[in-house]
């Protein structure tokens, strides 16, 4: 059995130094990776990912994240970035990795992701540049996404997770006000996960969401907002690859 710990949705600034780290020291007990889904600052400076840094580093389990929309908000995602790599977190954005847990061999594929809606609800490329412009980021998101999966598939990993920020169903919504789904997720991220192929999908964003979810193919999907799950992390067991 895989134990994939995850959270998201963190909002570190320099008053709550310290508030995750005694929880997280118990990583190495319960879970074999630790995946974090976005939002870890509360407004993406990079004294704000100092905190963050100081709350996983050297947790003696593997740590994987993706951005989401609060840590581009000062416009220094890339300084974010460096500084939780440098603590020793793998940050994805349209790549993937692969991280060990004894013999069993963990793939991530993570991409912030981006909004536009759900089938039938949904934006589309026509009309204003401005507007095209918005589903073309989803899409290189989705499609990045996509890459890093069958990326994943031929590395012969155990499992495979979809990590991202937004989320790529509408199930794990259900409680937010639905005029703002098409600001939450994109079914665009289900599609890439679906036709590239996951065991989990895990995403942030949606505070006043729900937990579980699933895409129209069959994948897990589990919202880990922390607002959500009410913890410093969730653990999900997941089985190993059949010998």
């Amino acid at each position: 059995m895989i134990r994939v710990a995850a959270v998201g949705d963190i909002h570190m600034g320099p008053e709550s130094q310290g508030t995750l780290r005694p929880s997280f020291e118990t990583l190495p007990d319960c879970a074999d990776v630790l995946l974090l889904a976005g939002d870890l600052t509360r407004h993406g400076t990079p004294e704000e990912a100092a905190v963050v840094a100081r709350e996983i580093e050297d947790l003696g389990v593997p740590v994987v994240a993706v951005l989401g929309n609060h840590d581009h908000h000062d416009e220094r995602p890339e300084e974010v970035t460096a500084i939780l790599r440098e603590a020793g977190a793998h940050v994805l954005e349209g790549q993937a990795v692969v991280v060990t847990a004894g013999e069993a061999r963990i793939g991530v594929a993570g991409t912030k992701g981006f909004g536009g809606g759900f089938v039938g609800r949904c934006a589309g490329e026509f009309g204003e540049p401005l507007m095209k412009e918005f589903v073309r980021y989803t899409r290189r998101c989705a499609d990045g996404l996509h890459g890093a999966l069958k990326d994943l598939d031929q590395w012969g990993c155990d499992v495979r997770i979809a990590l991202t920020h937004f989320s790529p169903v509408p199930d794990t919504l259900a409680g937010e006000p639905p005029e703002i789904y098409p600001f939450l997720g994109s079914y665009l991220l289900a599609e890439a996960i679906d036709t590239a192929g996951a065991d989990l999908a895990v995403h942030g964003h949606a505070h006043a969401g729900t937990e579980h979810g699933m895409t129209s193919g069959g994948v897990r999907v589990r919202n880990v907002a922390q607002p959500v799950i009410g913890q410093a992390f969730h653990v999900y067991n997941l089985p190993g690859r059949p010998a």
